[in-house]
């Protein structure tokens, strides 16, 4: 059963940490809160310290002054376990449980997230926690969801000490049935010696002399998100039985920089999917990263989710921390709306004067609210009253982008035929036309229903079991459209290359066969037939049926097939032996997507994003101007602006760098 959280349409707040202020501040927080539009803020996040001064002693003085002084404000509370960052006393009680990284070093405290997933010291002192919490605010009227955790795997998803190494040996046990003979089998231990012949010879990857092997990588990998996830769900348990009606959730990072968490198996585990997402500074177009991810978040989530996290300004964390240029913040902030966001919170809601984030961007600056972040955070408050109704509504997308991360963390295991092939980037490479185009995307695992879907894209599925390939294929043969990037398909899930020609899964229901790969060198470039150059891949490809759309013009392959169509069943597969310029893969995903009958979301000048989420009775179409100029849109005769609350006579013009919310009546 899933719970729903009982805050009246579009969430808005923050971190809230009022144990870094005297408490005369507090009174401020809550009229600044009630003039910026807040309605839930989360708190409690790292308090572990304050809580539990020592074992077992538990404070919550500080904890029920606060969240009485919300419910008095009408805010409600989205309230932590704090178990991101065990205290000092921990530690000195249970050194064992600081963790050890790859080179067998033992990490110290000090910061956050300090612990060895597999500490069976950490979990107790956890879930303790967990029940002091659960059992003293059950009932408490502010508090309308609970917040496991924070970030899990942020900065200790793998830890090599000899705790974690037992756990490692129990999770290959249940996964291989207790057969040794079937582990030995499936990662191949007779290359290199390395058959195992005792459960307790195997160890975590740790540091050795050459490269390591890569099903073992690969497995300890998935381990290590199982572990974090069994944490999740122990903490989930104990506040479930305290309090049954309650919705839980925890931040998961689907972002250009994270990918230790497998999240298609964490998702169905949460009441409401909930996100931090951050732009990256180097990122001269992050509103596309914010378009993927919010896209990869309401496909986890089957629908509305929440934004845990984000920045109204700066972050702290990267090499230069830009500031946001002008409406910037709520450019982001509705963006994520857009895309399925029904709530959306920063960190913070006041900047820290002290500790590791001093110099992170917040709701209420440094500043104060003599600031241009500060005027932003209210007006952007004000738009989410006026979004209400929007909330529940959801996507409507035709196209489905395959995303899997088995795949990705076996194709950046070392050894590849390129290291230059990076699973992110292939699928942004595929994303971003779409997203100029205005066309709706989903993202899918390899074995999910696909039958709403008309076209799916495979950038980079490297990896894949025979029941996804199967699946893929399968929707090709029905009718569908299929597109392959290059190197999919090559291995199965252990890791074994799948013998008999590339790409190996997908070759016959791509009806071609390719004998040999000629990565390129960075900088290196082929041309192509019909205009554009390839990148990073090229590869011997013979035709099995299939037609050749482009060949290579220069270089060793000069023309050999570099894009082929092929009929498959009743529809269409497309395979990419390379990855084209940008303009020429537009130009060609272009092609496939008009073949298939998908549509954009609606027609607009270039570099307006168009977003349509679909009510019971309206669609609410997104329409964000990221150029300097103003933009014209054409709309239903009977729409609504829902911003300024203004009728609409069949169009809208939308100022440079700002946002429209067009209501159209269905």
């Amino acid at each position: 059963m899933k719970r729903e959280l009982k805050v009246p349409g579009i969430a808005y707040g923050g971190d809230y940490n009022p144990e870094q202020w005297p408490e005369e501040v507090w009174a401020e927080d809550m009229r600044l809160m009630r003039e910026a539009g807040v309605s839930m803020v989360s708190v409690g996040i790292f308090s572990w310290a304050l809580l539990e001064p020592e074992e077992g002693a538990y404070d919550f003085s500080l904890l029920d002054r606060v969240l009485d002084l919300l419910h008095a404000h009408g805010i409600a509370a989205d309230l932590a376990t704090p178990t991101a960052a065990p205290p000092a006393w921990f530690f000195r009680a249970h050194p064992e449980a600081l963790p050890v990284d790859r080179d067998g070093r033992r990490l110290s405290y000090g910061s956050r997230q300090t612990f060895c997933p597999s500490s069976p010291a950490y979990r107790a002192a956890a879930l303790r926690m967990a029940r002091a919490l659960a059992d003293r605010y059950a009932d408490h009227p502010a508090v309308v969801m609970w917040h496991v955790h924070n970030e899990y795997g942020c900065h200790n998803a793998e830890c090599y000490c000899d705790e974690s190494a037992r756990a490692f040996r129990v999770w290959l046990r249940a996964r291989y049935g207790d057969d040794l003979a079937a582990l030995n089998e499936a990662w191949g231990t007779r290359f290199w010696s390395q058959s195992y012949y005792d459960w307790d010879e195997i160890l975590p990857p740790r540091a050795t002399g050459a490269v390591p092997n890569p099903t073992h990588r690969l497995d300890w990998r998935r381990f290590c998100s199982d572990e974090l996830l069994s944490l999740y769900e122990a903490e989930r348990r104990v506040l479930l039985e305290a309090a049954p009606q309650t919705p839980a959730t925890t931040n998961f990072m689907v972002m250009h920089n994270f990918d230790a968490l497998d999240y298609w198996r964490w998702a169905p585990k949460l009441d409401l999917v909930s996100n931090d997402h951050y732009l990256q500074s180097t990122d001269p177009e992050s509103e596309i990263d914010i378009a993927l991810s919010g896209d990869l978040v309401r496909s986890l989530a089957g629908g509305p989710w929440l934004l845990m996290e984000h920045s109204t300004g700066a972050v702290n964390w990267q090499p230069v921390n830009r500031a946001k240029g002008p409406g910037e913040l709520r450019r982001n902030a509705l963006a994520h709306v857009a895309r399925g966001a029904d709530g959306i919170a920063y960190f913070q809601w006041r900047a820290a004067k002290a500790g590791a984030e001093q110099w992170h961007s917040a709701m209420l600056p440094h500043a104060g609210t003599d600031s241009q972040i500060w005027r932003d955070v209210v007006r952007l408050g004000a738009d989410l009253r006026a979004l209400a109704e929007v909330r529940g509504s959801v996507g409507t997308a035709e196209v489905a982008i395959v995303w899997d991360w088995n795949a990705r963390w076996a194709m950046e295991l070392p050894s590849q035929p390129s290291a230059e092939v990076r699973f992110q980037d292939l699928v942004r490479a595929w994303y971003e036309p779409l997203w100029r185009a205005g066309v709706a995307v989903d993202f899918v695992r390899p074995d999910a229903d696909l039958s709403a879907y008309r076209l799916v894209l495979a950038p980079s599925v490297y990896l894949v079991d025979d029941e996804g390939a199967a699946n893929l294929r399968g929707f090709a043969e029905r009718g569908g459209t299929l597109a392959v990037g290059f190197h999919s398909g090559a291995v199965d899930e252990n890791c074994h290359v799948r013998l008999g020609g590339y790409p190996g899964a997908f070759r016959e229901a791509l009806g071609i066969r390719t004998d040999e790969l000629f990565p390129l060198l960075p900088g290196e470039s082929v041309g192509l037939s019909g205009g554009g150059t390839g990148t990073l891949w090229s590869e011997r490809v013979r035709l099995r049926g299939a037609e050749s759309i482009a060949a290579y013009t220069t270089g060793p392959l000069a023309g050999v097939p570099a894009v082929t169509r092929h009929r498959h069943g009743t529809g269409v597969t497309w395979y990419l032996a390379t990855l084209p310029d940008p303009a020429t893969l537009a130009g060609l995903l272009d092609r496939v997507r008009t073949e298939a009958g998908v549509r954009p979301v609606r027609s607009t000048p270039q570099g307006v994003e168009a977003v349509l989420r679909r009510g019971p009775h309206a669609d609410y179409l997104f329409l964000i101007n990221h150029t300097d100029r103003p933009a014209h849109v054409a709309v239903a005769p009977d729409a609504t602006e829902l911003l300024t609350g203004k009728a609409l006579p069949g169009s809208v013009s939308v100022a440079a760098g700002e946002t429209a919310v067009v209501r159209e009546p269905r």
